[in-house]
């Protein structure tokens, strides 16, 4: 709103004002329809039901949600939701993620995703959407998860990988979120370890808190931002969703938790482009599928240079493209801007890398050679310089 508001400004923002005392919000907070094709320890894919008169077609995207956060990141409402815009296109959308997780599930490590949940979720929608390679999507702990499997299991029929926020690099990172307001609850020695040990985990209350503690400021200046966009349905339906969001966080799993502190905080055994899981080391080269990098212009918790730390590490991909796009860590994905840069250029990498239906074992996704950057390198998202990177 301007600050003497114009008539039609003080007509929309008495409209906003009445629609929210007398329906609660504005934001159309409805999920998309789906169904569960497959189902195991903190394991349950989704199918997202074709949208009416629209027929699926082409290869599927699966959407793998990160630990700790909802699903709500690729549905978060009505005309910002990931999940729609691909449906309704006719995209066969599938959706991974975990359920709640309990004391019970203290002993899980890393590996029971990146050897059980991950493939057998990949496995499920390969052969629900008729044996077609498989687009994976993950977004922030997702990617890392998408990066592992794409590269401990050659085997598995995925087409491409599209990583969005996610850090590879975290001594780049000058906010660790949601892991660094823990660490600062004390500095002594161990205390960290015997506290999730004791909890079985991170327990859902302070992962929320973690969380609005990464985005204190943003949580600060929010009544200073609802006043100055009164008049703007969208900013207000985007803020209230954002907040949905953000009073959904789940726990972590206690074994999981310490690994990630362990070896991904503290190690950053990541940037080095191999991770211990289980009995191995698995080695980010030995991806073999197309993969492309989303970094945030504006993302505190992963920023930009710990996000692209992961290119030259992609030694084995025959394509890697690295983007750079507008919003912060969960509006790169989500944000109303996405709308035009994210998703488009999702849009475009599976159409690229889409193949048809696979003969038994999955092959290369391309024959590419090293050194293409994809199509379009020169776009240009808002204020954000949009790289295309390959031929390392």
């Amino acid at each position: 709103m301007d600050l003497i508001p114009k008539p039609d400004q003080v007509v929309a923002a008495a409209g906003n004002v009445a629609h929210t005392l007398l329906y609660g919000g504005l934001a159309d907070l409805r999920p998309m329809p789906r169904t569960l094709i497959d189902d195991g320890e903190l394991r349950e894919v989704y199918h997202y039901r074709p949208a009416a008169g629209v027929a699926e077609t082409g290869d599927p995207v699966l959407l793998v949600t990160p630990l700790a956060a909802p699903a709500l990141c690729y549905d978060l409402r009505r005309g910002c939701s990931l999940v729609e815009h691909l449906v309704t296109q006719g995209r066969p959308t599938y959706l991974l993620e975990y359920g709640q997780v309990s004391f019970k599930n203290r002993a899980l490590g890393m590996e029971h995703w990146v050897d059980d949940v991950l493939p057998d979720a990949i496995r499920a929608v390969h052969e629900h959407a008729g044996g077609r390679g498989v687009h994976l999507v993950g977004w922030s702990l997702g990617g890392i998860f998408t990066l592992l499997v794409a590269a401990d299991r050659q085997d598995l029929p995925i087409a491409s990988i599209t990583v969005v926020g996610s850090p590879v690099d975290v001594t780049k990172v000058p906010l660790v979120a949601p892991v660094r307001p823990l660490l600062n609850l004390t500095q002594g020695k161990g205390v960290v370890t015997r506290a999730y040990r004791a909890l079985g985990g991170v327990p859902t209350p302070l992962v929320n808190w973690a969380f609005t503690a990464a985005s204190a400021q943003k949580v600060l200046t929010k009544p200073i931002a609802v006043l100055t966009h009164l008049d703007d349905t969208d900013y207000l339906a985007q803020m209230e969703a954002v907040t949905r969001f953000m009073n959904n966080m789940t726990a972590y799993p206690g074994r999981t938790f310490g690994q990630l502190y362990h070896r991904f905080v503290k190690g950053n055994a990541l940037a080095t482009g191999r991770m211990e899981i289980g009995d191995r080391t698995i080695d980010l080269a030995a991806i073999s599928v197309p993969t492309l990098v989303f970094a945030g212009n504006t993302d505190g918790i992963a920023p930009l240079p710990a996000v692209r730390a992961v290119v030259p590490l992609l030694t084995g991909s025959p394509q890697v493209r690295f983007e750079v796009v507008p919003g912060g860590h969960l509006g790169m994905l989500t944000g109303r801007a996405a709308r035009g840069t994210t998703w488009t250029a999702i849009d475009e990498w599976v159409d690229e890398w889409s193949r048809g239906p696979l003969p038994g074992k999955k092959t290369p996704a391309t024959k590419a050679s090293r050194g293409s950057i994809g199509s379009n390198p020169s776009r240009r998202y808002g204020s954000a310089s949009s790289r295309a990177l390959g031929g390392r």
